[in-house]
């Protein structure tokens, strides 16, 4: 026999090489939920706080970004919200504050969550003490 023999791949050789192709093409859809990875409590002077945090997305642009963000007392209910106007696609991890607000009598714990624009809410959130 002269020339050569086709190059045969097992099955299950061909499978994993279509999956890896298939999650390269499709990586930016799963790019996950908006976290909070970082968050502080500032107090000020007149008996208000004011909540900055630090939020991780894999934003691609206006069609899949972190959008909002909520601070809830430890009852789940929202005290305030804050818009996040824009993706912030080259600036990751990003900090962002909401208004001066006053928390509800007794309130003793705030939970910080972060929504994105595709998944809703459901990535990393951080509780913080009331001062």
């Amino acid at each position: 026999m002269t020339g050569k023999l086709p190059l045969l791949r097992p099955r299950w050789m061909m499978h994993l090489m279509t999956l890896a192709l298939a999650v390269l093409v499709c990586a930016p859809a799963w790019a996950g939920k908006a976290d909070v990875v970082d968050a502080e409590v500032g107090v000020l002077g007149d008996g208000r706080i004011q909540v900055s945090a630090t939020i991780r997305h894999a934003d691609s642009g206006w069609d899949h970004y972190a959008d909002q963000f909520e601070v809830l007392d430890g009852e789940g209910n929202v005290i305030e919200t804050r818009e996040l106007l824009h993706p912030h696609v080259d600036e990751q991890p990003f900090t962002r504050s909401t208004q001066p607000f006053t928390t509800p009598v007794g309130t003793d714990i705030l939970i910080v969550r972060a929504r994105d624009s595709r998944h809703g809410y459901g990535g990393k959130e951080l509780t913080l003490p009331v001062p």
